[in-house]
């Protein structure tokens, strides 16, 4: 079994759902960017819990979990790293806009991916300048109409800030 394997089954025995993010998600919507990692998403603060990641860790897996304080904008980060694996890390969000994208989660290839417009809305809350080119290469393909209604549908959910970076990226 994969690392990512391992991780999607513990986390499906746990009852938490999760969802593929990053640059492999952004490849399932015909953006290609090279990544080290892997990243996947949830919005469970019991995935920052390092109990339940012990039999990873008893069978050699390197994990790090990393929990935001009360003003940091996610719950956490857990990183997986196994000799011969690509490193894993869940982003664990922590609030309600990200319980629903989780929600809206597609599969793909047997495992769940956010929606194009989700993806959008967690780069325009990361807001880096990756993040932005991100979003830009997002809105150059052909379902453009269609992820800016999407997006700007849900995007009084978000800060301020994530509003003003969409307008500046939509005018280029």
């Amino acid at each position: 079994m994969s690392l990512l394997e391992e991780i999607i089954s513990t986390l499906e025995a746990a009852g938490i759902r999760h969802a593929l993010i990053g640059a492999l998600a952004l490849s399932v919507y015909g953006v290609n960017r090279a990544s080290v990692d892997l990243d996947l998403f949830a919005a469970d603060p019991s995935c920052l819990r390092p109990d339940l990641w012990a039999g990873l860790q008893s069978r050699g897996v390197a994990v790090q979990v990393r929990k935001g304080d009360l003003t940091d904008p996610l719950a956490g980060v857990v990183r997986f790293q196994a000799p011969g694996e690509t490193p894993i890390d869940i982003v664990v969000g922590k609030f309600v806009w990200q319980t629903r994208l989780l929600e809206r989660a597609e599969p793909v290839g047997g495992i769940l991916v956010v929606r194009a417009a989700d993806l959008v809305l967690l780069k325009l809350y990361a807001g880096g300048l990756q993040d932005s080119w991100d979003v830009q290469q997002l809105l150059a393909r052909p379902f453009r109409g269609d992820l800016v209604r999407e997006v700007e549908s849900r995007l009084s959910d978000l800060p301020a800030r994530c509003q003003s970076l969409w307008k500046k990226i939509l005018q280029g």
